[in-house]
């Protein structure tokens, strides 16, 4: 698949808010599309590997990497009530460390600020290596429980070392994640009811990061690997267009980059 008709068929897909291709070297990342949006670096350098999805390059996340857009400029990602969106990663995760990884969202837990985001091997409910979808109507942890525990969590984990999708959606009354084109489907986590809509964070909520968030007072759950693109959509995409979103984005070998 060449990388012109990847990055069409995400551009195309009604919806789109921003699609970050990950083309640059390091330094600040730009986002295509009516939401023209900067990641900035918030812990050194986050460098690129020369292979991707949308190009020759992808952003190469290490332990501590991090990036943030500031809420106040990008205010169409601010997802709260029932508002529908989705966040689909383009993922080339590293080993495999048994610990939580945070790919994308607003999700600040120090301030008590989360609303949305997709974490790798979240923990809760017996998971471990799959696509998890956090939703916070409170903000807080759970009534009753340490942290939060409202989450679509997939079944399948997620492999090292190759390109896959990664999908999460929220349509205002359910969440879903989804994995190489198809819904992850696991009893009562995915999809996982949640009528109960997101955080509204207002103005001192959470900015939308990229491979870590706030927790504890310090930012951590760091994602390590490789980072080909990220997308979000203002609505929840159907499942035949998230499966065509896979077959037309993911790079294979026989695929001419």
């Amino acid at each position: 698949m060449k990388v012109k008709q990847a990055r069409q068929a995400a551009m195309e897909v009604p919806g789109l808010i921003s699609l970050w291709e990950m083309q640059e070297q390091s330094g600040p990342r730009e986002s295509s599309g009516p939401g023209r949006y900067r990641l900035r670096e918030m812990a050194g350098t986050v460098g690129s590997a020369e292979e991707g999805v949308f190009g020759p390059r992808a952003a190469r996340f290490v332990y501590g990497d991090w990036l943030a857009v500031p809420r106040s400029e990008c205010p169409a990602l601010d997802f709260h009530g029932n508002a529908a969106f989705t966040l689909a990663a383009w993922i080339k995760r590293g080993e495999e460390k048994g610990e939580c990884q945070a790919v994308a969202g607003m999700w600040n837990e120090t301030g008590r600020s989360r609303q949305y985001c997709m974490f790798l091997d979240l923990r809760i409910w017996e998971s471990a290596n799959q696509v998890c979808g956090h939703v916070s109507a409170e903000g807080g942890p759970t009534p009753g429980y340490k942290y939060c525990m409202s989450a679509a969590i997939g079944a399948t984990p997620v492999t090292s070392g190759r390109w896959q999708l990664a999908v999460f959606t929220y349509d205002g009354q359910n969440a879903r994640v989804y994995l190489d084109g198809r819904l992850d489907v696991r009893e009562g986590f995915n999809p996982y009811p949640y009528p109960e809509g997101l955080h509204d964070g207002g103005s001192g909520g959470s900015d939308f990061t990229v491979g870590g968030v706030d927790r504890s007072g310090t930012p951590g759950n760091f994602y390590e690997g490789l980072l080909g693109g990220l997308a979000v959509y203002d609505r929840a995409l159907g499942d035949e267009e998230i499966a065509r979103l896979y077959r037309d984005t993911i790079p294979t070998p026989l695929q001419d980059a």
